[in-house]
């Protein structure tokens, strides 16, 4: 196995200080938009017919706001609409139901998102960081590292473009609605706390303020930071909570997710259980199956003695290896023993289904692939 990465100490650290984008409506409750128009001398009312523009029709476009008179359209623009994302490419597969956009912020840093499409809803995967610092060793955007946090405005406007792409009907045999939202793309997103706590509210909050989602359609990812899982719980939110533990073991686990080092499986359980008893919730339990690493029967039956009779449920992720690296995923007789194993132990299973592997579907390969990436270094 591979050494288990820096220090903990500086784990997560960015590899370079890097500031913040500008100020942009998405960052704001409606109250702080209202005073941040009249600010600039334009009518507090105005504030609320942007909102509507951005999260109820989707429009990022100041040009298309017709309804604004020239002049406030111009002041609020340009303090409250400044452009976050520039798209860098766009591909699309699976027949048009996954398509994952790679964009470009303000200083040069890569982010991705993606959009799936299935009969029932369409699911938006979102980036809460530019890179990662968790070093998780089979992790393309967790070899790159931490660049920076993304703002609030950074994380809600890939939902709302997204939601605009599911809007004008390009994931043919989908729901024009986007949904659902993952916190699964770049990133820890409890790393980046108060800011993806603010994303989520504005995702849920009812339109104008917000884009009207379902709490309990939102999906928040973490590879085990106790002390946010414990703050998570005292939010009064209803979001899902998604535990990347990809080993039962803690000496396993201290090699595949390093901050296992600081928290270990026991603890890191404990907390998601009591997020679940405290909001009735149950908890999503991801895990990467990667080949003669953490895919033996044993493995499997003690994480049914760990997840038997809690309110859990396993998300085997087959892996999505990243070029020239030697993780591979599990073959398929393997994982299905696996599942069986599990399911035998009285804990729902199910496997992911794989989407976007032409497209460098994994988290992080599509911007690792970027020529001069400063992610992909």
């Amino acid at each position: 196995m591979p050494a288990a990465g820096p220090a903990l100490p500086v784990l997560g650290a960015p590899r370079r200080r890097a500031a913040m984008p500008p100020r942009h409506l998405a960052d704001l409750d409606l109250a702080g938009r209202r005073a941040a128009a009249a600010e600039l001398g334009v009518p507090a009312f105005r504030a609320a017919q942007l909102s509507t523009h951005y999260f109820g029709r989707l429009v990022r476009d100041p040009a298309g706001m017709t309804d604004l008179p020239a002049a406030a359209r111009e002041r609020l623009a340009a303090e409250l609409l400044p452009p976050l994302l520039t798209p860098v490419r766009e591909l699309a597969c699976d027949d048009g139901a996954t398509r994952k956009a790679l964009w470009r912020l303000h200083d040069g840093s890569l982010v991705e998102s993606v959009l799936m499409g299935y009969p029932d809803r369409v699911t938006a995967c979102v980036s809460s960081q530019a890179g990662c610092g968790m070093a998780c060793p089979f992790c393309a955007t967790g070899q790159a590292g931490l660049t920076r946090n993304l703002s609030t405005a950074e994380i809600v406007d890939q939902v709302v473009y997204l939601a605009g792409v599911a809007a004008g009907g390009a994931v043919a045999g989908s729901p024009p609605r986007l949904s659902r939202v993952v916190f699964m793309g770049m990133g820890e997103p409890l790393a980046n706390y108060p800011r993806v706590v603010e994303a989520v509210r504005r995702l849920t909050a009812p339109a104008p303020e917000g884009l009207g989602l379902s709490q309990r359609h939102i999906t928040v990812s973490t590879v085990g930071l106790v002390p946010a899982i414990h703050r998570l719980t005292e939010e009064g939110l209803s979001v899902t909570l998604a535990l990347s533990l990809h080993a039962p073991d803690d000496g396993l686990r201290d090699e595949l997710v390093p901050v296992n080092q600081r928290w270990k499986v026991a603890e890191v359980l404990e907390a998601a259980w009591r997020y679940g008893a405290r909001t009735g919730r149950r908890v999503s339990i991801e895990y990467a199956m990667i080949r003669d690493v953490n895919d033996q029967p044993w493995r499997a039956d003690l994480l049914g003695r760990l997840l038997a009779g809690r309110l859990a449920h396993v998300n085997l992720i087959p892996l999505n290896p990243t070029p020239g690296s030697r993780w591979d995923a599990s073959p398929k007789p393997v994982e299905r023993e696996f599942v069986r194993r599990l399911r035998a132990a009285g804990v729902p299973t199910t496997v992911r289904d794989t989407r976007g592997r032409e497209i460098d579907g994994a988290c992080g390969q599509l911007a690792a692939s970027e020529p001069g990436s400063a992610n992909g270094r």
